[in-house]
């Protein structure tokens, strides 16, 4: 039986999958408090996708009294920790920090505090296990390198691409993470990718899809849009 654990959450209208990059900008005073915790601890946090709601609490409405109301917030139950990386502090009232995709998890249970933050009782799903690229699934890791050199080509100085170092160009589970990262689609499509838990279905999966938006992906291939 699989051990659980307590973690605060941070519900995004984004997935985070194992090994992204997660740019965050930080205002919410609920989240303020969260991340200088994280950053002073050396601790993760939990992203879960919203399927309903709102990332920031709504003020009230002309002509009400009282604090920023919290809206509804309906969050998928499987999310990825998330590890800060980077932590700036511009302004007061300001942080802007990066973070990694660490591990995914299944939430048990949640509670939102009184003053808006999420916790949550959780338990980890197991990690990818490493699988090598079959051979009909070449052409998926081909025009993933080649997007990536067109992303290297036309970066400006300073720029952070989407897709970081250690690249493991064959394994199935870091390459469909990587196009999930980047493709046009839904937050609710990626977090359908999320929670499947075989790396070779989840890459078989994300080359359907490919044929699907018309993305190529074979010698011939173009680049596919950029990050959504």
């Amino acid at each position: 039986m699989s051990s659980t654990f307590q973690l605060p959450l941070f519900p995004l209208q984004t997935v985070l999958f194992p090994g992204s990059v997660l740019p965050l900008r930080i205002f919410e005073v609920r989240y303020l408090d969260l991340i200088q915790r994280c950053q002073k601890e050396g601790a993760p946090f939990g992203v879960v996708c919203l399927s309903s709601g709102s990332e920031v609490r709504q003020p009230p409405r002309p002509g009400e009294a009282g604090e920023p109301a919290f809206g509804p917030e309906v969050f998928h139950l499987v999310g990825t920790m998330a590890h800060i990386t980077s932590f700036e502090r511009p302004q007061p009232g300001l942080m802007l920090v990066r973070c990694r995709g660490g591990r995914r998890f299944r939430l048990l249970r949640s509670e939102q505090l009184k003053h808006g933050l999420w916790t949550g009782e959780a338990e980890y799903l197991e990690e990818d296990t490493p699988v090598p690229v079959p051979e009909d699934l070449v052409h998926v890791r081909v025009g993933l390198q080649r997007l990536l050199q067109h992303m290297q080509a036309q970066a400006k100085p300073g720029d952070e691409l989407p897709i970081q170092p250690p690249l493991q160009w064959d394994d199935c589970g870091w390459l469909a993470n990587r196009w999930c990262d980047i493709l046009p689609v839904s937050p609710q499509l990626k977090q359908q990718f999320l929670a499947v838990d075989s790396p070779l279905v989840r890459l078989e999966l994300v080359a359907d899809l490919l044929v699907h938006l018309k993305i190529g992906s074979g010698p011939d291939a173009g680049t596919a849009p950029g990050p959504n």
